[in-house]
């Protein structure tokens, strides 16, 4: 049952993966007058709050550092100028303005990310040793299970963050009036696509731990 899933959850993953970069492909044909440092820039003008935009290399490597309070937006997204990198900087700026006003999930994931970076270091091989020594250990496994639980807490409390980031971008960018009728939908159609890969994220955790929950509660 558990390969079947795994399998699934793979299938699901590439064909959301080849979605999410034919849409922004697509999306970044379709030219506005101004470019991700712009909106994002205009965003937070319009809120009220002032942080530091700034260009990061990389494909959709765009984020929101709230330890030092900056906006990272790819380099296409800062500089081009198309629907597509207004929406990649809306969305990063609407994480800005979560924090700005003191969203709780944003708030949890952020009090979560000591807890797993430290998990992610070390789950992997205590669930391994864990499971090459239940019989002799089996409360290791358990221990390594509480780490991995730490992970998908934290996938979950990611997705109405990623979701709430989302609607704050897109109710911007209508009532800014930079997106119209047609260039609206794929701003929404492009962000849906980058959020089904937190979707597929979180149930992909959730597969694995219960998979690690079955294989210590069958000793």
């Amino acid at each position: 049952m558990y390969l079947a899933i795994f399998i699934a959850l793979m299938v699901f993953s590439l064909i959301v993966q080849m979605m999410l970069e034919s849409r922004f492909a697509k999306y970044s044909k379709v030219g506005i007058n101004m470019s991700g440092a712009e909106v994002a820039a205009k965003m937070l003008h319009d809120n009220g709050v002032d942080v530091q935009i700034q260009s990061v290399k990389g494909k959709l490597t765009d984020h929101y550092n709230p330890v030092d309070k900056t906006i990272n937006l790819s380099e296409n997204v800062f500089s081009q100028r198309n629907i597509a990198a207004a929406a990649v900087a809306a969305h990063e700026t609407g994480h800005c303005l979560q924090h700005a006003s003191g969203y709780l999930p944003l708030k949890m994931r952020s009090a979560l990310v000591p807890v797993v970076t430290f998990s992610n270091a070390i789950v992997m091989w205590v669930l391994l040793i864990g499971v090459l020594t239940i019989e002799i250990f089996p409360h290791l496994i358990w221990i390594g299970i509480g780490l991995f639980a730490m992970t998908t807490l934290f996938s979950f409390i990611t997705l109405p963050v990623e979701i709430d980031a989302s609607r704050r971008a897109i109710a911007w960018l209508r009532a800014s009036g930079l997106a119209d009728e047609v260039t609206l939908p794929m701003a929404q159609d492009a962000l849906k696509w980058a959020a089904y890969t937190y979707v597929i994220a979180a149930l992909s955790s959730l597969a694995t731990l219960l998979y690690y929950i079955g294989i210590a509660r069958s000793k």
